[in-house]
């Protein structure tokens, strides 16, 4: 049983309906059905291809590092986006809404841990999570999800595809973490299991990352880009780097720090970037790593609606979601966990 957790509202799922039979006229809103996580009759998703989308409410993590708190209602405030979109996939496509862990009325670290326990459910039930956050807290329990899943189907974990401005690779003392200490948390947490660690991060700023978190990327071994490579730099050369590490890995974990955008593109985030990456360079390398096959999950974190103007920002995070979809809907066979990792054991 997950704790704090709670089905989705299908209220949300609503908006124009230009025809009621005609799937090419569809909205996602006319497409998406609900589960319950927690429900005994659940069904293990035997079709094509299976979404299911999960919110993370939560910012305390973003308290603890000092933040401006207001993520934790970045989940509804992306579906309220997302209803809007077309179905520009085949109908054979599933999209589920899983409801929402909060970790309002507990501590991060539970609300982290039933987070975990959701994501494994999801791929218990044969389908693709799409998380949204929430803090980017909500990397840890994301990640520990992918973990309980691949280890008790004795897989190794995955690495990590991260879009952001910082490392998030901060010191944390007494198991406290924070917005800004998921990634060594995972460090330790793959240490701890004898696992090998491997984080990418792209979009990496200088002037938001101290020398001593670039010193603890190279102890740990982490690759990464920084943002001007990608603004400004050879779009062939980053792909080939991207490739490079692909190329040793069975599986990865993609997740989007909505921060690593620049402000004019993505104004509702906690630490809010006046040099950014722009989202039409991101979207190509994003399609870039899904052609892979290799991702497992997806997750975008930060979107916090108290300062999102218009939700361009939601918004955002909705189109980056729906390249992820179609970029999956494109090769079906090569997502579909069942098939995948039964063959990756």
């Amino acid at each position: 049983m997950i704790k704090y957790y709670t089905p989705q509202n299908m209220d949300v799922w609503s908006g124009r309906v230009d025809d009621e039979e005609d799937y090419e006229s569809y909205r996602w809103h006319q497409w998406v059905k609900p589960i319950d996580l927690n429900a005994e009759d659940n069904e293990v998703f035997d079709g094509e291809i299976g979404f299911g989308i999960l919110g993370f409410e939560s910012d305390q993590g973003i308290e603890l590092n000092k933040g401006r708190f207001g993520a934790a209602n970045g989940p509804n405030s992306i579906r309220k986006e997302l209803t809007k979109l077309p179905c520009h996939f085949q109908q054979e496509v599933k999209i589920f809404d899983c409801g929402n862990v909060t970790s309002k009325f507990t501590t991060l670290e539970d609300g982290q841990a039933e987070l975990a326990n959701a994501v494994e459910k999801i791929l218990d039930l044969n389908l693709f999570p799409i998380v949204l956050g929430g803090g980017h807290e909500t990397a840890f329990g994301h990640y520990m999800g992918l973990s309980q899943f691949a280890n008790k189907n004795n897989m190794q974990g995955p690495g990590i595809l991260n879009f952001d401005a910082h490392f998030d690779l901060r010191p944390y003392s007494d198991g406290q973490g924070t917005s800004g200490t998921m990634f060594k948390q995972i460090a330790d947490y793959n240490k701890e299991k004898g696992e090998d660690y491997n984080y990418f991060v792209l979009g990496i700023q200088k002037h938001s990352n101290t020398q001593s978190l670039f010193r603890t990327a190279d102890e740990l071994g982490a690759d990464y880009i920084l943002g001007k490579e990608i603004v400004n730099g050879d779009y062939e050369e980053i792909v080939h780097k991207v490739d490079k590490y692909l190329a040793k890995l069975d599986r990865v974990y993609v997740t989007i720090c909505m921060d690593c955008f620049a402000s004019c593109f993505a104004p509702g985030v906690s630490a809010p970037q006046a040099i950014g990456l722009e989202p039409e360079r991101v979207l190509l390398i994003l399609k870039h790593i899904f052609k892979s096959g290799k991702p497992m999950a997806f997750d975008i974190a930060e979107t916090s609606p108290r300062f999102d103007h218009d939700s361009v920002t939601a918004n955002l995070a909705s189109i980056l979601i729906f390249t992820v979809v179609r970029a999956i809907a494109e090769d079906p066979k090569l997502f579909n966990p069942k098939n995948r990792f039964e063959n990756l054991k």
